[in-house]
């Protein structure tokens, strides 16, 4: 069983910066992708990044590609997020997954673990 809890979320405007991180417990992640979803109101969660359990493999959506950035520390068993030049439509509750493979996928079925989301509003 693996605990994952996010932090870093907040309120910024336009333009901005947020690193959001999620920490694992229970086991190591160090053998299994993990990935990075949303979730807007009123909106379906949707894929963001994802990385290999290496950190070498890395895949982002199309619409946060060049500003956001996957990273992961092994050794401190956590997974990282770095997101630039945020706008509006950023804004939602982000979730960190674990997969249940070494590389993970977009899609939320190929993830076994979830945390509770931390919430990022970016205002215009």
């Amino acid at each position: 069983q693996v605990q994952l809890v996010e932090s870093g979320g907040g309120s910024v405007q336009a333009g901005g910066s947020l690193r959001l991180s999620c920490a694992a417990s229970g086991r190591t992640i160090s053998n299994v992708g993990m990935g990075w979803f949303r979730q807007a109101p009123g909106k379906e969660r949707e894929f963001v990044s994802t990385i290999s359990r290496s950190g070498v493999f890395t895949h982002y959506a199309d619409s946060v590609k060049g500003r956001f950035t996957i990273s992961r520390d092994n050794a401190k068993n956590t997974v990282s997020l770095q997101m630039n030049s945020l706008k509006p439509e950023d804004t939602a509750v982000y979730y960190c997954a674990a997969a249940n493979q070494a590389r993970g996928t977009s899609g939320p079925n190929d993830y076994q673990y979830w945390g509770q989301g931390t919430q990022v509003a970016v205002s215009s």
